[in-house]
């Protein structure tokens, strides 16, 4: 059983930053990895970054990012705390959305492999 809880959203002007944070309490196993997801309105909900939990590997990238988000946000973690961060620099009206923190069992992040989510953070960007 895995819990995860958002926090750090909220309304940002664009060009500003936020960053979001996803406290984690593992009860039976420690996912290998965790990620990032939003969802706009009217639209389905879509992968922004990953990052394995501890440590990487050869084949896998510590992280990656969607093609939208490269450059502009950047996923990291505490291990000691258990938490995972997404911080979102230059942000856009089109970042606006509700964002999503998610895990699985395996070590590759898509909607389809996490059983775990939190109940979301929006994060809203003005024009």
């Amino acid at each position: 059983q895995v819990e995860l809880v958002e926090s750090g959203g909220g309304l940002v002007q664009a060009g500003g930053s936020l960053r979001l944070s996803c406290a984690a309490s593992f009860r039976t196993f420690r996912p290998p990895a965790m990620g990032w997801f939003r969802q706009a309105p009217g639209k389905e909900r879509e992968f922004v970054a990953a990052i394995r939990w501890t440590g990487g590997s050869l084949y896998y990238a510590d992280s990656y990012y969607a093609d939208s988000v490269k450059g502009r946000f950047t996923i990291s973690r505490d291990n000691a705390e258990n938490t995972v961060y997404l911080q979102m620099m230059n942000l856009k009206p089109e970042d606006t959305a509700v964002y999503f923190c998610a895990a699985g069992r395996g070590a590759v992040i898509t909607e389809d492999t996490c059983d775990y989510w939190g109940q979301g953070t929006q994060v809203t960007v003005s024009s």
